[in-house]
């Protein structure tokens, strides 16, 4: 085991000081358990001030609406206990299915809203008359040891999320350069390649959750939370953009590689202005993208397929050049903002996505609800059937347990670890109640005799492998002092909580196991099938969307580009979170590299969604202009309608409708339709993405039909 840092041991220390500083107010203010306040200290503690300070705010919130709610619940149903026990249950399990739809720290708020009920109104399942005053009691010493530990990790030496956070900005931008190099000029390191891009879309991922703490932070970086919003933007976009480019070339190598001869010049020097980074020439930008429009060809009606890849090469390519030139200035614009400055004009940039842009799975989520709801009726049946005198503690450790885990693919190896620690945590906790509590007469002692366990313990919670066993064993003991009456030896009521806390855990492992858990390949495929769902609603709305015209009469297209562009990063962040919750997955199902990179062949179809997204955008002018991409859409919304097939077996006939689209696309030159002139390559290179993406292994689309 390695010596703790400094950091720790100042970690270690802060928790301890808010924990005591949490128990002498509670002490003082005469609450009937000042040891919630202290648990509650070590609940929301993080290394990163501006964690806690969000976390604070949202346990706060949901502290007061799982208090609201039990107060509630409790004196409308007190006569009856089985249908209040019922009535807690239910409420868990809507507030955990409320807060697994929400990936942000705000799910704090419906999660503690949750468990808070089950701690404040099991308990007075026998007791209801005095449920206001525990209620409030509760909402009281949750809330100091919220606020202590606000103020502590905010005022003594404040670690702030900013650093963190920039930190992974520019490990995220580097991935995405090399990834651009890569693409441009292959290596023969094929693994680190892969890596390279599995690791840009977990960061993405992570980032975005992060930077919910960014308007809590102590840092100078809090001022940039709309830079870093637009990096991620921009990081988001070249994600797709990347794959799309590196297909391409791949592509052309293979089908045509005389026609790159002319962009070797310019893919050299786009690398090495990528390789540059923030000390590339600002104007470069725009003098590679000027070159890029000269070499891009024109679609002509005959086109070839190497001339619509060099077409779809050439606006991807463009855009991502734009994309990283933009994430370049706005990571310029956060240096000088984080060094007191002024920043220069940068590139606007959208508001921040909200929570329903990530993947949800409301599914899972219903699973983990019901997990909790059967596990806490269960333990409550035991406990009121066999009136057990401590049995209150069963449904309170189910329910919490249920709730702490229910992220997880399989909660039950993280509850048993739980229960382990726990369990290793009662001699101690018996220690303390029934032999050094009893002997304390001051709180200058009380400090004492806490601090060897608790700032020992600290130092393990900020290392990730034993951060949860740490913070288990610190809420066992703080948990076990809380549910006692620290003025007894009270040996019997002591074991019979003990074991209704192992009970509840117990039974939270086994519900679960049965209901919850699943493996990382099934949840893979779960994600591609809500994907393929996804294409297919999108695909039968733009059928309804835009009527046929009922002349050749040009309308004006009532979604602005605006509108189109978020729409289109909208699905891009999407897909890209889809693709950093996959990774994990697929690297736990696939151990080899040659499995995973198959496996993340299979991703292709996730693309899809953006280059339907594309052409609804562009059906209005096309269909004017004699287009039709209803066959298309009613093809695509069938195949991904039913689940699709394994990827690189969709239907002859899609790929069919497929070119037959593409050439009408190309043989509307002639039209004269007002906006037909920048639709048609965007509209051919969207659909040679789409024929790249689901049928890679195709052959060469040919411009006319073979007779």
């Amino acid at each position: 085991m390695n010596a703790p840092k400094l950091s720790e041991v100042l970690f270690s220390l802060k928790c301890f000081l808010a924990s005591m500083l949490a128990l002498y107010v509670s002490l003082a203010a005469g609450l009937p358990r000042p040891f919630w306040a202290m648990m509650t200290a070590y609940i929301v503690a993080s290394p990163f001030s501006g964690a806690v300070r969000s976390k604070a705010l949202f346990r706060v919130c949901g502290t007061l609406i799982g208090s609201i709610a039990t107060i509630f619940m409790v004196p409308r149903m007190a006569n009856a206990p089985e249908l209040l026990s019922l009535a807690l249950a239910c409420w868990v399990g809507m507030c955990l299915y409320v807060s697994l739809l929400d990936r942000t720290p705000r799910s704090y708020i419906f999660m503690l809203a949750g468990y808070t009920a089950g701690l404040i109104g099991f308990p007075a399942v026998t007791d209801p008359a005095s449920i206001f005053d525990t209620g409030l009691a509760r909402v009281e010493e949750i809330t100091i040891g919220i606020l202590s530990a606000t103020v502590v990790h905010s005022l003594v030496f404040p670690q702030g999320v900013g650093p963190a956070l920039l930190g992974r900005l520019d490990r995220a931008i580097a991935d995405a350069q090399r990834w651009m190099t890569d693409a441009l000029k292959p290596s023969a390191d094929k693994a680190q390649a892969l890596h390279t891009r599995l690791a840009l879309a977990g960061e993405i991922s992570e980032m975005r959750v992060m930077s919910t703490h960014l308007p809590f932070d102590t840092s100078q970086l809090r001022w940039t939370a709309g830079m870093v919003h637009g990096l991620h933007d921009r990081l988001t976009a070249m994600v797709p953009l990347l794959l799309a480019v590196e297909d391409r070339l791949n592509t052309l190598r293979e089908v045509d590689p005389g026609s790159l001869q002319p962009w070797n010049a310019l893919l050299d020097d786009t690398a090495a202005w990528i390789q540059a980074g923030r000390n590339a020439d600002p104007d470069r930008a725009a003098q590679l993208r000027a070159r890029l429009a000269r070499l891009k060809p024109v679609l002509a009606a005959n086109a070839s397929w190497s001339e619509i890849l060099r077409l779809n090469l050439a606006q991807r390519l463009d855009a991502l050049i734009e994309a990283c030139e933009d994430g370049l200035e706005l990571r310029g614009n956060v240096s000088v903002v984080m060094d007191g400055g002024a920043p220069a004009e940068a590139p606007s940039h959208t508001r921040p996505l909200t929570p329903s842009v990530l993947h949800r799975d409301h599914g899972m989520a219903l699973r983990s609800a019901l997990a909790a709801t059967l596990t806490i009726l269960l333990c409550c049946t035991f406990w009121i059937f066999t009136a057990w005198p401590s049995g209150a503690a069963a449904p309170m450790m189910a329910g919490v347990a249920c709730c702490f885990f229910a992220t997880q693919d399989n909660p039950v190896p993280m509850i048993r670890m739980f229960v382990k620690w726990t369990v290793i945590s009662m001699p101690v906790a018996a220690f303390y109640i029934l032999f050094v509590l009893p002997a304390v007469h001051s709180y200058e002692m009380l400090v004492l005799v806490m601090a060897p366990v608790f700032l020992i313990g600290g130092v393990f919670m900020p290392r990730p492998a034993t951060a949860g066993s740490s913070l288990a064993f610190l809420i066992g003991v703080a948990g076990t002092l809380s549910l006692q009456d620290t003025g007894t030896l009270d040996i019997p009521g002591f074991l019979n909580s003990m074991v209704a806390q192992l009970f509840g855990f117990i039974a939270a492992a086994a519900i679960t196991s049965l209901i919850r858990t699943v493996g990382g390949d099934w949840m893979a495929r779960r994600m591609l099938r809500t994907a393929r769902r996804e294409v297919a609603q999108m695909a039968l709305s733009a059928q309804t969307a835009f009527p046929a015209p009922a002349s050749a009469v040009p309308r004006a297209s009532s979604a602005s580009p605006l509108t189109a562009s978020a729409s289109l990063l909208t699905i891009s962040a999407r897909m890209v979170d889809r693709i950093g919750l996959l990774m994990p997955r697929l690297a736990i199902a696939h151990p080899t590299p040659e499995a995973r990179a198959t496996a993340v062949d299979g991703l292709r179809e996730l693309r899809v969604g953006l280059h339907v997204a594309q052409l609804c955008g562009l059906q209005q002018p096309l269909e004017q202009a004699g287009v039709a991409l209803r066959p298309l859409l009613q093809n695509l919304g069938a195949h991904f309608g039913n689940g699709g097939h394994e990827h690189g077996q969709a239907p002859a006939s899609l790929l069919e409708k497929l070119d037959n689209t593409l050439r009408a696309v190309c043989a509307a030159g002639a039209a004269t339709t007002a906006g037909i002139g920048e639709a048609r390559p965007q509209a051919a290179a969207a659909l040679a993405s789409m024929r790249r993406d689901l049928f890679p292994r195709a052959a060469a689309y040919q411009p006319e039909i073979a007779s």
